[in-house]
């Protein structure tokens, strides 16, 4: 199984909050998190939102891979 990852810097949000925002999508499918991100109303979660996007065009064009098998 191959693991891609992506990572945040520099956000000006604790860690405590963005945490609450991850909780959330953990586990599931990347596309049904990014669904799921859109309609939440919290600060963190548009970061949190770009942050999977660019995980899964990293999936598709640097390791070819599906995205509608992609799990965070």
């Amino acid at each position: 199984m191959t693991e891609v990852k992506a990572k945040l810097s520099n956000l000006r949000i604790s860690p405590r909050k963005v945490r609450l925002v991850a909780d959330l999508v953990r586990g599931k499918k990347a596309l049904k998190a990014v669904e799921v991100l859109s309609l939440l109303n919290k600060k963190s979660s548009d970061p949190v939102k770009k942050l999977i996007e660019s995980a899964i065009a990293n999936a598709k064009n640097n390791f070819s891979l599906n995205e509608k098998g992609l799990i965070i």
